[in-house]
Order: structure tokens, then C-alpha cells, then sequence
């Protein structure tokens, strides 16, 4: 061993490494609280049910596409799909629910929204990871191409327009909330109190919107996969050595084509989200969404390199982002200072992942 490289652990303590070590580990969860204190004393109203439900809610969209995202990054791949990937399940789960008509059920609309999104998602996925896994064609560059083709295709079907969606109250699944207390009449789920006058209905507190509810079903789901199953093993392994999963019996390309397909079929549930919250299908409707979500990993503590990453690092990753989206608003700072910011952090973030990693080697 070099003497440079003795040096360090000879001149920092086993104390002062445990430290920086546990410091690097929650230094995300550190952060974030630092951020909502700063926020809850300068931000009016920042502190409040109100507005951490709304900060839930705007951020279900980017987290359950960095969700699909995270796999992919532990497996050592990229991407670059999931935003036109999620534009194009918006348009596909609106054409198809305006084809239903206004007389069908209406849960019959809103899972003929869910099935049409979600195979306009898989399809692309599953290409992405036949492409990279059986042709050895680097994830950036297959991503990249399906990036435009989901664009296109996306473009062409909604021929260059929104498509508004025509059925009646589809809004409320993306809008509405698990229930509602109010003073009067007490709790009522999925919808208010029929009879409340307008003073009674000003009284009533709405929890738990519906899209911060399914996002966090999806959390849970996807971190007991990756943690609690053979799938999220494999997933480690893949991204850890490659090499070492195949000698080991790991399929390791039907597990590559698997996780491209996980990556996609999220982004499309994040599509047919936004199309009942926004009733509405855009083709272009996650452009500005994929950098965002590739950040809540990174921020998250995931390797670029595979082999690391959790979902409740992802989870951090993205509210980070958001509570940071949203303080902002509310101090009525420029929005595009959000842009610096959230750069800011993801550099932060990749030094503190090094310094971690250079102090645990220094063992």
C-alpha cells in the first residue's frame, strides 16, 4: 500500500470515522429537516397539513417514475425514456377513455385508462431491455433512441394536441382524497357529506389525497421488491459485478429486460396519474419531469455505477426536491433559482457519497 494512502486513516480516529460515516449515511434525512425548519420559520403557511399534502401530491408524479428509475440505476443502467414514456401513456389512457363514452361505469373508464397507459409503457420497456440485454448496446445510447420514438409516437397520436378528457367527475380520482372530517357530520370517505352548507363545507378538512395515497402504496411495493425479494437480490447483484451474477446462475438477461420493463410500466402508472389529475393526456407531459426524477436517485445515496440504492433513499430524494420546489414559492423567491438549487444538492449530494466511500476504504 502507498503511503498516500495510509495517511488518512492514520490521521483520522476510528471515532471521528464512525461519525462522518453515519453523517454521510443521514446526511439526506439531516438535510431535509434543516430545509423544512428554514421554511417553516421564513415561509408563511409552509408549516401546515395543507401544504405538506399538496407538496405529497406534487410530488407523486416524479417519485413513482424515479421509483422505475432506481431500479434501473442499481442494476448499472440509465433511462432516458421515462418522460416521453410517461407522454405517451398520458395520450394513450385519454384516447382510450374518450373512445369509452360518457354512459360506460365509471370504473370500468378509469381501468380501461390504467390497462391502455400501462401497455403503451410496456412496450417501450420491454424493447429497451431486449435491445441492451441480447445486443450488449449501451443503456444511454437505446434509451436515448427510445426517448424520441416514444416522443414521436406520442406527437402522432395526439397529433400535436392535448387530448382533453371528456368523461364527467374523472377528475376526482386524481384530485380527491381519502376522506373527509368535518365538524358537523363527522368523517366520510372517497367523497364529502352530501346536504353541508357552504360554512360547513369551508369547515371540512380533506387527508390523504389520492395521488399521495397511491404513491405511497408504490413505495411500499417497490421497497419490499427490492429489499425482501429474490428480484431485488438480483437486481443488486446485476449492478454490483455482472460478471460474478452470471457465474453465479443469475439470468442475468431476462433480469436486465425485467427491470426496463419495471422502469417503464412506473413511468406509465405516473402517466395515467397525471392524465385523472389533470384530466388531460400531453404528449410532452414529463419532459421537464426526467432530470428530476434521475435526481431524487442520485440524492437518494444510489451509485450511478450500480450496486446501491434504496427506495426510501429515492423517497428522500424526491421530497427534498419538492419541499425545496415548493419553499421557494412560498418565500416568493424567482422559480428558476429552483433549477440552481436542486443542482446544488445533486452535486452535494455525489460529494458526500465519495467522501463516505473514501473513508470506509480507509479502514
Amino acid at each position: 500500500m502507498k503511503v498516500d494512502q495510509i495517511k488518512p486513516a492514520q490521521a483520522t480516529s476510528p471515532q471521528a470515522r464512525n461519525a462522518f460515516q453515519l453523517i454521510g449515511q443521514l446526511w439526506a434525512w439531516i438535510f431535509l429537516l434543516i430545509l423544512v425548519v428554514i421554511f417553516s420559520v421564513f415561509g408563511q403557511g409552509f408549516f401546515s397539513l395543507l401544504n405538506f399534502q399538496n407538496i405529497g401530491a406534487n410530488m407523486a408524479i416524479v417519485l413513482i417514475m424515479a421509483l422505475g428509475q432506481t431500479f434501473v440505476i442499481i442494476s448499472g443502467g440509465i433511462d432516458l425514456s421515462t418522460g416521453y414514456v410517461m407522454g405517451l401513456a398520458t395520450v394513450v389512457a385519454a384516447e382510450a377513455i374518450n373512445k369509452m363514452g360518457n354512459n360506460s361505469p365509471f370504473w370500468l373508464v378509469v381501468l380501461v385508462g390504467l390497462v391502455a397507459g400501462s401497455i403503451a409503457g410496456l412496450i417501450p420497456g420491454f424493447i429497451n431491455g431486449v435491445i441492451i440485454a441480447r445486443l450488449n448496446v449501451p443503456p444511454f445510447i437505446v434509451t436515448l433512441g427510445m426517448m424520441g420514438i416514444a416522443r414521436g409516437a406520442g406527437f402522432i397520436i395526439s397529433e400535436g394536441m392535448p387530448v382533453s378528457v371528456q368523461y364527467p367527475n374523472l377528475g376526482q380520482v386524481g384530485n380527491g382524497y381519502l376522506f373527509y372530517v368535518s365538524p358537523d357530520a363527522g368523517i366520510s370517505f372517497f367523497n364529502l357529506h352530501v346536504g353541508l352548507l357552504d360554512e360547513q363545507r369551508r369547515q371540512v378538512v380533506s387527508v390523504l389525497p389520492h395521488p399521495l395515497t397511491f404513491m405511497l402504496i408504490l413505495v411500499l411495493a417497490c421497497h419490499w421488491v427490492l429489499s425482501q425479494t429474490k428480484f431485488g437480490q438480483h437486481t443488486y447483484a446485476v449492478g454490483g459485478n455482472k460478471e460474478a451474477s452470471l457465474r453465479a446462475g443469475i439470468p442475468v438477461m431476462s433480469h436486465t429486460i425485467k427491470v426496463y420493463m419495471v422502469s417503464a410500466f412506473l413511468a406509465a402508472l405516473a402517466g395515467v396519474l397525471y392524465t385523472f389529475r389533470f384530466t388531460n393526456g400531453a404528449a410532452n407531459a414529463g419532459d421537464s419531469l426526467l432530470l428530476d426524477s434521475i435526481a431524487a436517485v442520485v440524492i437518494g445515496g444510489a451509485s450511478l455505477f450500480g450496486g446501491e440504492g434504496t427506495i426510501i433513499g429515492t423517497l428522500i430524494g424526491a421530497l427534498i426536491i419538492s419541499v425545496i420546489q415548493n419553499g421557494l414559492i412560498i418565500l416568493g423567491i424567482n422559480p428558476f433559482w429552483q433549477f440552481v438549487a436542486i443542482g446544488v444538492v445533486i452535486i452535494l449530494a455525489v460529494l458526500v457519497d465519495q467522501a463516505r466511500a473514501k473513508l470506509m476504504t480507509s479502514k
